[in-house]
């Protein structure tokens, strides 16, 4: 171990060959955690980091894991121990896209933090919840050739200003080092609000909302897409985009998003 007076020599060179912009932008951290301490990106509470979770809000958190559908990526209450199984809903009603996963069961902990993203403008919660993504779905991650979000209209862009799924996309494509293509995949419909529809309703809803643009379809060709939102619900905006990617050329669709409505399968 070097010397204290080693130690602040080495500190001091370190410092002399800094970028001011550097030496700034390290005190200008410091200061905003001295009026704004970290805090508990679902309740509030302190936390030692920023956008991490406290004791009680990872607890409350319903993480997924196997067993579970490989196709819709639903919990299984039991483990029965004879290998995959898919669940009777993947059995009879299949989705476009091949492999779903996400981090949560889309409780109450879950949707706080969604609810926060979208509609609170806390945008810092998006590097901390694309983190959580990249440990659930890190297999798919692994084989995907790309990243696509699933894209906002944009007139609904317009009023929100971000797209939330584009703000978890962005981490989990450089996690995997392969292309992030949020243009590669277009809203092209502004389809009404979701909630409180049937899951057929939602899927007529969705019918010709996506579409991959001409200029895009090269980058697509051939490629395993790994698609990409904050919330599944009944699949059917999946489905829907999974659909216009296969079409614009895309060779398969994984899905990956941070929650799932859904109750384990018994």
């Amino acid at each position: 171990m070097p010397a204290p007076e080693n130690i602040d020599s080495e500190e001091a060179r370190a410092s002399k060959g800094a970028r001011p912009s550097a030496i700034f932008g390290r005190a200008a951290r410091a200061l905003v955690g001295l009026v704004y301490p970290p805090s508990c990106a679902g309740c509030g509470a302190a936390t030692a980091d920023p956008g991490a979770l406290c004791p009680a809000c990872w607890s409350g958190l319903r993480f997924i894991e196997e067993p579970r559908c490989p196709r819709y990526g639903t919990p299984f209450a039991l483990d029965l121990g004879i290998g995959p199984l898919l669940s009777p809903r993947a059995i009879s009603d299949p989705p476009v896209f091949e492999r779903a996963r996400a981090v949560a069961l889309y409780d109450d902990t879950a949707r706080g933090l969604v609810h926060r993203l979208k509609y609170e403008d806390r945008l810092d919660l998006a590097k901390a919840m694309a983190a959580m993504m990249a440990a659930s779905g890190a297999a798919l991650i692994a084989e995907a050739d790309c990243v696509v979000p699933v894209p906002l209209h944009r007139w609904r862009l317009w009023r929100r200003r971000f797209n939330q799924a584009a703000l978890l996309a962005r981490p989990l494509a450089r996690a995997g080092r392969v292309p992030f293509l949020p243009q590669a995949l277009a809203r092209v419909k502004a389809t009404r609000s979701q909630v409180g529809l049937s899951r057929a309703g939602r899927a007529e809803n969705l019918q010709g909302a996506f579409r991959v643009p001409p200029a895009h379809r090269a980058a697509l060709q051939g490629r395993r897409v790994l698609l990409v939102d904050d919330v599944t619900t009944t699949g059917a905006t999946a489905n829907a985009a999974a659909r216009a990617l296969l079409r614009g050329g895309a060779a398969s669709v994984d899905l990956l998003t941070f929650a799932l409505v859904a109750d384990p399968i018994g």
